[in-house]
């Protein structure tokens, strides 16, 4: 859709409806293209920019959630025994 400068004025709400919908609009002034109407894009929910975040960047090794036994705790707790 092509539009004077003047009527995209009055009707901004209108042709940003269209924009977000998908409709190309395109601002003229003079008989000359001056600007694009367009959607903006969604920016990202800070859940989606969590979500896979660290992909490839944490291996887990099998095993990691095994309980520790004998030695072992001890080891990891040795400097929290009194």
């Amino acid at each position: 859709m092509h539009i004077n400068i003047n009527e995209a004025q009055k009707k901004l709400s209108l042709l940003a409806q269209k924009a977000v919908e998908g409709e190309e609009i395109i601002i003229m002034e003079d008989g000359k293209p001056v600007a694009q109407l367009v959607p903006c894009e969604k920016p990202p929910t800070r859940l989606t920019q969590l979500l896979g975040a660290m992909k490839d960047e944490i291996q887990v090794t099998e095993g990691w959630d095994e309980s520790l036994e004998g030695q072992e705790l001890m080891e990891f707790y040795k400097d929290n025994l009194g």
